[in-house]
C-alpha cells in the first residue's frame, strides 16, 4: 500500500475515534441529565403526596373502590361450563366439610366412653 493511502487511512480513523469519543461524552452527559431530572420528579411526588396525606382525615383507602369490575367476554356455552364447574366445586367442598365434621369426632383428644367387657360364659 502506497504511503499517501496509508496516510489517508490513519487520519480518517483518528477523525472516527475523536468523533465516537465525543459522541460518548455527550451521551453520558444526557444520561445524567436524565437521572438527576428523575430523582428531582420523585422528591417533588413524594412531597406532594406527604402534603396531601398531612391534609387528609382518614389516608386508609380501599383499592378495589376505584376500580370498576371486568365484565367477562363469555359466550353462552362457555358461562354454562363454568358455572357448572363451579357448582361441582362448591358440592366438593360441602362434601369435605361434611367429611371433616365426622372426623374431627374420631381425632378428638378425649377418647370416647368405653363399654365394660362382657363377661362370657367360659370365663375368659
Amino acid at each position: 500500500m502506497k504511503p499517501k493511502k496509508l496516510k489517508k487511512k490513519i487520519q480518517q480513523l483518528e477523525k472516527r475515534l475523536r468523533e465516537g469519543s465525543e459522541k460518548l461524552a455527550g451521551l453520558k452527559r444526557k444520561l445524567q441529565q436524565a437521572e438527576t431530572a428523575k430523582a428531582l420528579k420523585a422528591a417533588r411526588k413524594s412531597a406532594a403526596r406527604a402534603t396531601a396525606s398531612a391534609g387528609k382525615k382518614s389516608p386508609e383507602r380501599t383499592a378495589g373502590a376505584n376500580k370498576p369490575k371486568r365484565k367477562l367476554n363469555l359466550s353462552p356455552e362457555r358461562r354454562a361450563q363454568l358455572a357448572a364447574a363451579m357448582k361441582a366445586r362448591w358440592a366438593a367442598k360441602r362434601a369435605a366439610e361434611g367429611n371433616s365434621a365426622t372426623s374431627a369426632d374420631q381425632n378428638s383428644p378425649i377418647p370416647p366412653p368405653q363399654q365394660p367387657p362382657e363377661n362370657r360364659g367360659d370365663g375368659v
